[in-house]
């Protein structure tokens, strides 16, 4: 029996500590209590070496055997709350949690509210709804899978040309019945937008040629004649894929005919293929609103998982895509996934699972509390402009890897809520890293364009110039986030005793939860589990109605405290801390090599995978699935739907219509006052549709789009100050959704782990309106700039 029991004790170490959470592990080995949680079993009579699952008692019999005792037996039998205080690592929940939590311990106390009748009536009109809000995702899920099913995949069957100025090539085309497009692809050494208005370009022509509905007898049909210019890409090597779409207006044959205007007598390759649609443009970017609308209901409201919410986004846009005769093979879907990106997520979560193992966050948590002098707003501003810096030469994402812990650790030693500082950093840290051509990702595919290099645009002056507007916005954005949190309540109204009390039993319920009742061990393990999250909620009844609510000031014993807090949290292991530094120093090393250096072959996703094995083998760990178990799969998941989703999104020509309707804008005012509304509308453009789709493929499909503007002799407007407001506004247009930029999923998800998850709202309501200032001051420093100084 004793071997078995301590088996048991030995798997729960295991589980709970493969699931990340080292200060439940110290609570279980310390606490007072553990002889008692472990001794159900053998005082249970009831209780036999078989399963739970196959115990052959009644369920009247089973209820007496359930662990749940008076407040006063198990302050005098566990003294829970004692040991709560002296964790070594502690966490507590919002004020969702203090409401759910005292409503439940109310009711196991007996104290039964007088409108019984109407809170039953309100948890039927909540769980029907609930239920009609399942069945009607559960039929839009089949609904698109028998849609995406019906339609087969539309294989495109590549010709190719070899295209001269001597000749050109024809070909006859059968309409089809119920299409509505012609969409012709082309893929060579090719150029998406015009780069010269000097016409000598070398380029080739496109031209379709369909006959009208059918004339009278002494009418002819009329010829409808589109012409496509497509310029050649100077350097041969580089091959793109460019695409437009013909609208069909009969059902009489179409003529495509390719011709070239060459500097030489030459021949040059180039691939064609060509597909029908069953919907206009105009159709399918109403349906990608709709779809994209959908799914942020779905993620604000948080009628299901984001994760799940993105999934369902990307289904729904396949089948659209399938519908309209454009659904891709599975390979293509695959190929739509940023997997650099994905590979720095898993290498960086390694890296920062293994260096919590040392203890370096809590001891940086004590340091940042000492440097504060015990102020809250003097550290949140410290960690916001070190956030901000370190974003400026750093991916985001990365930042936050390493930041989003130790603001953690931070907040509860302080007895803060995480949740409103982490959303200031990150935000911070998105403002920060617009400050350079590295620091995000849309400067980095701006600078790294070929064309725009070529007008004049190298990374010094890019650096500079939005170098000095990040740096007028951030003196605008820390007041205002002041501000803006002026109301808000930092501090716990509740001691830190039953805040944390109340985060440990979160805990311990999630890893219940997440223990899969697989084996006799895995189930006897949970159940007990389960019993000591009810016992610690009749502690918490308990005290909820012993204290008063309190909102906690700024320690003035800090000095007194700092000398505890230094003893409590400390290096835990310095040769594993010395591995995890090296590795780490070498990985940003090779991050800054890698946007310095061409010789460097090596992606950010190769890097910080590198780095992960490097560190992995240093550490010599012997169980590889607890650092596993910490990284967020959910978040990985998530990003490869969103990817999934805006491709498709892309497909269906939402982000093209955005860049077709604004250059129309554009080309409405007067000549005048053209570079000025360029700019406010390419900067309120770019941060509107970057808040709400991934800035990636919005700076991608924009950068073409301003260059035909540019170039265009009707606007004539110089190229540069439209790249600084396209930017600017899809770098700080990711403050003003959750999902707007990957920085804030990455922190949300990790906040999540560790307890403190925030909502999509909860981050709009700071996210937005500091999006909205920064803009406004980013707006400002380029119409002074570019239309008053006219800095070029």
């Amino acid at each position: 029996m004793k071997l078995h029991q301590c088996y048991q004790v030995s798997l729960v170490l295991s589980i709970v500590y493969s699931m990340g959470q080292q200060s439940q592990v110290n609570c279980l080995v310390s606490h007072p209590a553990l002889p008692w949680l472990f001794s159900v079993r053998s005082k249970d009579s009831g209780f036999t070496e078989n399963t739970p699952l196959l115990r052959n008692s009644s369920p009247e019999e089973r209820s007496q055997y359930k662990p749940i005792y008076p407040p006063d037996s198990i302050m005098a039998e566990d003294s829970w709350g004692h040991d709560s205080a002296d964790w070594k690592q502690s966490h507590f929940v919002g004020s969702d949690g203090v409401q759910a939590l005292s409503g439940s311990a109310s009711a196991e106390k007996g104290d039964f509210p007088d409108n019984v009748p109407g809170i039953f009536h309100l948890w039927t009109l909540r769980s029907f709804l609930r239920g009609l809000t399942v069945s009607g995702l559960f039929v839009l899920v089949v609904s698109c899978s028998i849609l995406f099913s019906l339609y087969p995949d539309q294989g495109k069957f590549w010709q190719l040309l070899s295209v001269s100025p001597l000749e050109s090539y024809s070909v006859n085309l059968t309409s089809a019945v119920d299409s509505k497009v012609l969409q012709v692809d082309l893929a060579g050494a090719l150029l998406a937008g015009r780069v010269s208005g000097s016409g000598r370009e070398e380029h080739i022509v496109v031209k379709i040629t369909q006959a009208d509905a059918p004339g009278t007898r002494w009418q002819r049909p009329q010829q409808i004649i589109y012409n496509w210019t497509v310029f050649l890409n100077p350097r041969r090597n580089e091959h793109f894929v460019i695409s437009r779409t013909f609208k069909i207006r009969s059902r009489e044959a179409i003529l495509i005919t390719i011709g070239a205007s060459f500097l030489q007598n030459k021949a040059v390759p180039v691939l064609m293929t060509h597909q029908y649609l069953r919907a206009d443009v105009e159709t399918q970017v109403i349906i990608a609103a709709a779809i994209l609308a959908g799914v942020y209901v779905l993620i604000i409201f948080e009628i299901i998982h984001r994760t799940l919410a993105a999934m369902l986004g990307s289904l729904a846009a396949l089948a659209a895509l399938a519908m309209i005769g454009d659904r891709p093979r599975l390979s293509h879907v695959v190929e739509w996934i940023d997997f650099e990106t994905l590979a720095l997520l898993f290498g960086m979560m390694i890296l920062v699972a293994i260096f919590s193992e040392t203890g370096f966050f809590d001891y940086c948590a004590v340091k940042a509390y000492q440097f504060s002098r015990g102020r809250v707003w003097p550290m949140i501003i410290m960690l916001c402009v070190i956030a901000a810096v370190l974003s400026a030469f750093l991916d985001n994402v990365t930042t936050m890897l390493l930041f989003t812990p130790v603001t953690i650790r931070l907040c509860e030693v302080l007895n803060l809520d995480p949740r409103q500082v982490l959303i200031a950093e990150v935000i911070f840290t998105n403002i920060g890293g617009a400050a350079t051509a590295i620091g995000d990702p849309p400067n980095v595919i701006i600078v790294s364009n070929q064309e725009l290099r070529k007008m004049g645009l190298e990374f010094a002056g890019f650096t500079a110039h939005m170098f000095v507007g990040v740096f007028f916005i951030l003196l605008i954005s820390f007041p205002f986030l002041r501000l803006l949190y002026w109301n808000k309540k930092l501090y716990n109204r509740e001691p830190s005793e039953i805040v944390e009390l109340k985060h440990e039993i979160h805990m311990w319920h999630m890893t219940a939860q997440r223990i899969s009742p697989a084996s006799r061990e895995e189930t006897t393990i949970r159940r007990l589990l389960l019993g000591k999250v009810q016992a610690l909620e009749q502690l918490l009844a308990w005290k909820l109605h012993t204290f008063h609510t309190q909102i906690s000031q700024e320690d003035k014993n800090w000095e007194v405290n700092i000398q505890d807090l230094q003893k409590k949290h400390r290096i835990s292991d310095r040769t594993l801390l010395t591995k995890c530094l090296t590795v780490l120093a070498v990985v940003i090393f090779m991050f800054f090599l890698n946007s310095f250096v061409p010789g460097i072959h090596l992606d950010l996703g190769w890097i910080a995978i590198m780095g992960a094995l490097w560190l992995l083998i240093l550490a010599d760990l012997h169980d590889f699935e607890i650092i596993l178990h910490r990284v967020e799969w959910a978040t990985l998941l998530f990003f490869a739907a969103l990817f999934v989703l805006m491709e498709a999104l892309a497909h269906l020509h939402l982000i093209e219509y955005i860049g077709e309707q604004t250059t129309f804008l554009i080309k409405m005012v007067p000549e005048d006052q053209r570079l000025a509304v360029a700019i406010i509308l390419v900067v309120w453009v770019s941060a509107i549709a970057s808040s709400l789709i991934d800035n990636i493929p919005f700076t991608t499909t924009m950068i073409p789009v301003l260059l035909n503007l540019s170039q265009d002799a009707e606007v004539s407007l110089p190229v540069q100050p439209l790249i600084y407001s396209l930017a600017l506004g899809a770098c700080l247009g990711g403050n003003g959704t959750l999902i707007g930029a990957s920085a804030n999923v990455v922190c949300a998800g990790l906040a999540e782990q560790h307890g403190y998850g925030f909502s999509f709202m909860e981050f709009f309501r700071s996210g937005f309106p500091l999006m909205v200032v920064s803009c406004t001051v980013g707006m400002c420093y380029l119409l002074v700039a570019h239309v008053v100084v006219g800095w070029d």
